[in-house]
């Protein structure tokens, strides 16, 4: 029989993985709540109609990538391969425009069908925060310093780079439209079969192309921040502004874009050097037509997704694991009233590890092996003088404590 893999694209989370996941999320969790965000969690998967809607019939995620299957209902349905979507219709759906601003923060898996590499899976996890129902630039100031703060938190702030554009109002977009489809004309020939399709209906989406001859053909471009009307330069002034009061440094690259309708005005990436070609490590922008596009009213919104594994590859300075106490009974006398004293014992705080057979000597290996702060062992003689022999194995001392100050001892260790 062929041995069991896991499919290709995913991997288990072992607990050393899972330990540096639940750092990720738990500082994730502090920090987003500390701004006043609220968690949430949508199903891994919906009606298709949501990301296709959402994501634009004509993207790869759409076209290429998505994990979508016809139910027993007939119902075609998507596993989710990003989080914005499904709290749009969660909005939606749940009547919240009542409750606006609403401030979200969730993570979890996504799903999309592409070729895995360093950092990239088909089965990944993305930290995501959103903010709907605020058009004012406070907003994107806002999840800006929220990103900031958690990088920061997590030591990647000296390794990544705030890179920020807009993408205007509508009535700039427009215009730049007309002013880019003019270039693409002049070269459509050279242009790839992707692109030529693209370009009459999104030439925006030209500008993302990964093909090397478009990506030279792209990079004499006019910049849509070149033609951005009076208040879309104010709402990116302002953005900028309000990072620089805060402290949050950036540095403006006009090639970041959003080939979709529904974005406008701020659109960002934090990169980094340090995973090589795949440099973003949290991306997002502003998405004031979104809850429109899939059928709610209209409502603004800005937000950002980082992916797990990104940041789980550039951490550090991880927290040490916690440390147990093992119990070790001696004689068959001890083992039912060492299998009490660590139930007793769990039920005050304490992490405690009771070995589940073997003699004194294999017990304490196995306190060795689990990296165990501290010994207790418990035998029948200590046991009627009312106490038990604890070893520091850090000092390599032994004492006896009483069993009534048993618990407050351990918790004293460091």
């Amino acid at each position: 029989m062929a041995r069991l893999q896991p499919v290709r694209g995913t991997h288990d989370l072992l607990p050393d993985d899972a330990r540096r996941f639940r750092h990720i999320t738990e500082t994730f969790r502090k920090i987003a709540e500390r701004y006043g965000h609220q968690e949430i969690a949508t199903p891994i998967f919906e009606f298709t109609e949501v990301f296709s809607r959402s994501l634009g019939e004509t993207t790869d995620v759409v076209t290429k990538e998505m994990y979508t299957f016809e139910d027993r209902s007939g119902d075609s349905i998507t596993l989710r391969p990003e989080y914005t979507a499904g709290i749009a219709r969660a909005f939606i759906s749940n009547g919240l425009q009542q409750e606006v601003p609403c401030k979200f923060f969730g993570w979890g898996p996504m799903f999309r069908h592409e070729r895995p590499q360093k950092g990239r899976l088909r089965q990944f996890h993305q930290l995501d925060v959103e903010i709907l129902g605020v058009g004012e630039p406070q907003a994107d100031i806002e999840v800006l310093a929220l990103a900031h703060d958690l990088l920061t938190a997590l030591g990647l702030g000296d390794k990544v780079t705030l890179e920020l554009n807009s993408l205007g109002d509508l009535e700039s977009r427009t215009a730049y439209r007309a002013k880019l489809l003019e270039f693409l004309e002049r070269y459509e020939a050279d242009l790839s079969e992707d692109s030529r399709t693209r370009m009459r209906k999104n030439p925006l989406r030209v500008l993302d192309s990964k093909d090397e001859g478009d990506k030279r053909i792209v990079a004499d471009a006019p910049l849509l921040i070149g033609h951005l009307n009076a208040s879309s330069a104010a709402f990116f002034a302002a953005v900028q502004d309000g990072l620089g009061a805060l402290g949050v440094p950036h540095v403006v690259n006009p090639r970041i874009v959003r080939g979709l309708d529904y974005y406008s005005h701020t659109a960002f990436e934090f990169t980094t050097t340090a995973l090589g070609a795949q440099g973003t490590v949290l991306a997002g922008g502003r998405y004031d037509g979104l809850v429109g596009e899939l059928g709610g009213p209209a409502t603004p919104g800005i937000g950002w997704a980082s992916g797990i594994e990104r940041l789980a590859m550039l951490v550090e300075n991880m927290p040490e694991a916690p440390r147990p106490v093992a119990l070790v009974p001696v004689g068959d006398g001890a083992e039912r009233e060492a299998l009490k004293l660590a139930h007793q014992l769990r039920q005050a705080g304490l992490m405690i590890d009771l070995g589940y057979k073997g003699n004194m000597g294999k017990r304490m290996k196995r306190a060795d092996k689990i990296k165990a702060r501290a010994a207790v062992i418990v035998g029948e003689d200590e046991l009627e003088r009312g106490v038990v022999a604890l070893r520091d194995l850090d000092a390599g001392t032994q004492s006896d404590v009483p069993l009534a100050d048993l618990a407050a001892v351990l918790a004293a260790l460091n």
